[in-house]
């Protein structure tokens, strides 16, 4: 039987009329934020913080899901197959969503068709650390121990294709010495083994480290930024250290299911620019070695396509496998 074009008319009008209220009335619940990587990590330990602020804003509960996994793609995947109605949120990383997407041509999203941007939460900087009981004092010992030692020591990282991943590999191309990598679902899983003298090196964002570099359990050897970070001017980058050109840092931001209302976007996003607006929330991501950063879903975009392009020709100038 066909449909008249008046009631083809009619169906359209009562879906945007209904899509218009659901935007109007969201958010009328918790907001569930997955956290693709282990609680106690730099991205969980982000999404904590700036997320108890945006939850005032908001109007809602922010409620963290961690679902870590196959360097974030577990928990990104999720998100990406969520119904587009703004109350699953997802919490990204360059790890899921620059790296991932270049390293696994079997990763199960695609970042474009599959992820609506809404806001660039963060950057940070990444440190190179090891055992407080290695017996080096500096970076150029730590070569020199390595080289002394070929395949012998061990790096961690929070899974194959990540950015601690990738950072440790272009290290070791750098350096001209040579690591076995040994990943993990999270970098806040691999201070133990680090303790306890089974994993010798670390390179990863300051936030996921920092009380263990307070507590004096590991030494921080060099920023990986080529400028010296501002709450570590004591501490020479890799860059100045001899490691000409090396600058890695990471990025943060909120992904939506594709097919979200702009509405609803809008509203999330306007929600976590006021908390990072916030003088008391921003001292707060300083004392962790993060930057707030806020902007459009366009700017989020934006940031998530210059940093692919850059893994992508380092990846591919020097030759750095993936494992």
């Amino acid at each position: 039987m066909k449909i008249s074009l008046f009631h083809r008319m009619i169906s359209l009008v009562s879906f945007a009329f209904c899509t218009l209220a659901l935007a109007q009335s969201y958010p009328s619940k918790p907001v569930r934020l997955v956290v693709p990587f282990p609680a106690g990590g730099a991205t969980d330990i982000l999404a904590r913080t700036i997320s108890q602020r945006a939850s005032d804003k908001l109007g809602q509960q922010i409620v963290i899901d961690n679902r870590p996994g196959a360097g974030g793609t577990i928990g990104s995947d999720q998100v990406a197959k969520a119904p587009p109605d703004g109350y699953t949120l997802l919490i990204a990383t360059g790890s899921t969503h620059s790296i991932g997407p270049i390293t696994n041509p079997k990763i199960p999203y695609n970042v474009e068709r599959d992820f609506a941007p809404v806001v660039y939460v963060a950057r940070t900087s990444s440190v190179l650390v090891v055992p407080h009981h290695l017996p080096v004092k500096n970076l150029s010992e730590f070569i020199a121990l390595l080289k002394a030692n070929p395949g012998k020591y061990n790096y961690g990282s929070s899974g194959n294709g990540t950015n601690s991943h990738l950072s440790g590999e272009l290290f070791k191309a750098q350096a001209n010495v040579f690591m076995t990598h040994i990943p993990y679902r999270g970098t806040g899983l691999v201070f133990n083994d680090m303790m306890s003298g089974q994993v010798h090196m670390l390179m990863d964002n300051y936030v996921t480290s920092a009380s263990n570099i307070k507590e004096g359990k590991l030494r921080v050897l060099g920023a990986t930024s080529l400028e010296r970070l501002p709450f570590l001017p004591d501490v020479p980058t890799l860059n100045e250290q001899g490691l000409q050109g090396f600058d890695v840092s990471n990025w943060f931001g909120l992904y939506a299911p594709r097919g979200t209302s702009a509405d609803v976007v809008a509203k999330v996003n306007s929600a976590f620019n006021q908390a990072l607006a916030e003088p008391d929330l921003q001292k707060r991501l300083a004392t962790l070695g993060a930057t707030p950063t806020g902007g459009t879903p366009d700017q989020m975009a934006a940031v998530v396509a210059a940093d692919t392009v850059k893994w992508a020709k380092l990846i591919k100038d020097r030759k750095i496998a993936v494992d």
